[in-house]
């Protein structure tokens, strides 16, 4: 027969249950060697949220050979990501510029290269900037080398991740860990709106000599923490097409009837989305290979089919 206490125990155990359900397992270290990508996500508990490192089991899979008209952006970073993951030193990469023009793809084929020899990526949402140090703290004095990625990262004014991201940058009293370095990719050069107002604070000296006011300083402080700039233009017609060649090419299975009629049909379908980008031209690529595939198996399988008689 139950008492009183064995009740309230019970009562207390059963809701200590449900709280634990709510609550990340934080004895559980991530899997590095069964991911080579994961995300930061936060959690919402009893205690508020937390934060939790998760892994990619499908990451999104794409290699350099794959990135059309960017050379020389595939030599640099390839080159320094080589650096980091050798243990010589490396710069943090900011990559900036049109839309549509390769550069998270970048980073994805940065980390497919060297994922073998120990590099791994953790994806980080800009709300969750202000995880960095946690996230430092986690991967500090692992064997393994680490990107922290950021995509389409820009920052508001008094944007508690920016501070935060300065800190791991450089600037911090503590000492950033050698094994981690940071890629961000963005619209925007400094990672902040640029307004016309903060024209009028600029001074001019007699001798006319230009210095920038306080809130251009403040923005700029920023993005020149990134050792390493990589700036992406808009494709021209013949960049693009080739593009649309090497990704159709890529997903379909059948010969090309008419190549002449699929750049006729490719430059449609840029006009009608307003861009050229290598982004719109993997687009077209996979209606294009999958309508084009649709008829081809139709018609293989018509020969295939026994006449009757």
């Amino acid at each position: 027969m139950f008492t009183k206490v064995d009740k309230v125990l019970h009562r207390v155990e059963t809701l200590l249950e449900r709280v634990e359900r709510h609550l990340p397992d934080a004895d559980a270290a991530p899997d590095w060697d069964a991911f080579i990508a994961f995300r930061w996500r936060r959690q919402q508990t009893v205690f508020g949220n937390r934060g939790r490192l998760v892994g990619v089991a499908h990451p999104h899979v794409i290699t350099f050979e794959d990135l059309k008209d960017i050379d020389d952006q595939k030599q640099r970073i390839e080159a320094n990501t080589r650096q980091f993951v050798m243990g010589l030193t490396a710069n943090n990469v900011l990559l900036t510029g049109a839309r549509g023009t390769g550069k998270s793809s970048l980073v994805k084929a940065a980390l497919q290269r060297f994922a073998k020899e120990g590099l791994r990526l953790i994806e980080v949402d800009r709300a969750d900037m202000v995880d960095l140090p946690e996230i430092a703290d986690l991967v500090a004095g692992r064997r393994e080398r680490f990107i922290v990625f950021s995509d389409d990262l820009s920052f508001e004014a008094n944007d508690p991740g920016y501070k935060a991201l300065k800190s791991v940058l450089d600037g911090g009293i503590a000492a950033t860990s050698d094994n981690l370095l940071i890629y961000a990719t963005s619209n925007r050069r400094h990672l902040m709106p640029e307004k016309m107002s903060e024209n009028l604070e600029t001074k001019h000296t007699p001798d006319g000599e230009i210095h920038p006011g306080e809130t251009t300083e403040e923005k700029i402080s920023l993005s020149e923490r990134f050792g390493l700039w990589l700036s992406f233009y808009p494709f021209g017609q013949e960049e693009y097409l080739q593009i649309v060649d090497h990704w159709v090419s890529a997903l379909s299975s059948t010969r090309l009837a008419s190549v002449d009629a699929m750049h006729k049909a490719a430059l449609l379908w840029s006009l009608e989305r307003g861009s050229r980008s290598g982004r719109v031209a993997f687009q077209f690529a996979r209606d294009w290979a999958g309508q084009h595939g649709t008829a081809a198996a139709r018609r293989t399988a018509i020969k295939k089919t026994p006449r009757r008689r």
